[in-house]
């Protein structure tokens, strides 16, 4: 693991964004206020709205990455490559962590030298209330593992996640195929099959403040990518499967007609990059499912 010099923050928050210029100052403010004084980079994916000139005016000492062209997800693994913590928070346009919350999961992470992603308890709105994936994840029938916090888990929300920079870089980070949209599956399979644990633990506070209205077309996007990630490392039969009940609800979901497009033209890739989940994972993920043998 590296060590970062003396003074040197041992985490660093990636912000991916586009064209949310109205939205980023107000998770800037919060991040910059917090005790623990991370390094920030703003990974900005081509935004078209004014984005990297706010920054520079407003907060000239956060780090601009300026990505030429849209990488969705990919803008993350950019951001961690550019920085030089050992430790690498994630936060969305809407999204920042509480104060203590980092420099806790610092605290995780150097105990616990296996640790590769935690996930945090995230906390929605104004109101702060909790986001109903909180007991999902703490519900992991995973349980809890001898050299790790929190309880095992194989998902998570990308502005609620800290990761280990050497594990996530590992694994290659969030997959180029996904592009945007439920893709921290794949991300938590990747790491469980690479021996890195991936965690729940709820003393790490993230708040979400996401916009009223969903982005458009982000529902198919899931879908799509739900069976992408089936293909790209479960059992044939069971990418199978998850294809026909994706074909079945196209016939009556203009959402699902999408998802089921854009996976066909996506599969020919997603089979030149399958790897399947080691036994011991492939078990954890059926088990989480509730089909466990």
């Amino acid at each position: 693991m590296s060590v970062p010099a003396p003074g040197h923050p041992p985490l660093g928050v990636v912000i991916a964004t586009r064209n949310r210029c109205e939205r980023l100052p107000v998770t800037l403010r919060h991040l910059l206020e917090l005790p623990e004084r991370p390094e920030i980079l703003v990974a900005d994916n081509a935004s078209t709205d004014g984005t990297r000139a706010m920054i520079a005016r407003d907060f000239p000492e956060v780090r601009v990455l300026a990505l030429p062209v849209n990488h969705g997800a990919l803008a993350r693994n950019h951001g961690a490559r550019a920085l030089d913590t050992p430790y690498v928070a994630f936060s969305d346009d809407d999204s920042w962590w509480a104060p203590g919350a980092l420099g806790r999961a610092a605290e995780l992470f150097d105990a616990h030298p296996r640790l590769g992603l935690i996930a945090a308890r995230t906390l929605v709105g104004p109101a702060a209330e909790p986001d109903p994936l909180n007991d999902t994840l703490a519900a992991s029938p995973l349980g809890p593992a001898p050299d790790l916090p929190g309880t095992q888990v194989l998902g998570f929300l990308a502005c609620g996640a800290v990761v280990r920079r050497s594990a996530y870089l590992d694994v290659g980070g969030f997959h180029r195929l996904l592009f945007f949209g439920g893709e921290e599956t794949l991300l938590a399979y990747d790491l469980a099959a690479r021996g890195w644990g991936v965690t729940h633990c709820p003393d790490v506070v993230a708040h979400h403040h996401p916009a009223p209205a969903p982005r458009t077309g982000r529902p198919a996007l899931q879908r799509r990518n739900a069976v992408l990630t089936a293909w790209l490392r479960r059992p044939v039969p069971y990418a199978l499967a998850r294809t026909r009940a994706l074909a079945a609800e196209a016939r009556v979901d203009h959402h699902a007609r999408r998802a089921l497009r854009e996976t066909l033209v996506r599969l020919p890739a997603a089979l030149r990059h399958r790897r399947p989940l080691p036994p011991q994972v492939e078990r954890a993920a059926r088990l989480l499912e509730g089909t466990a043998a």
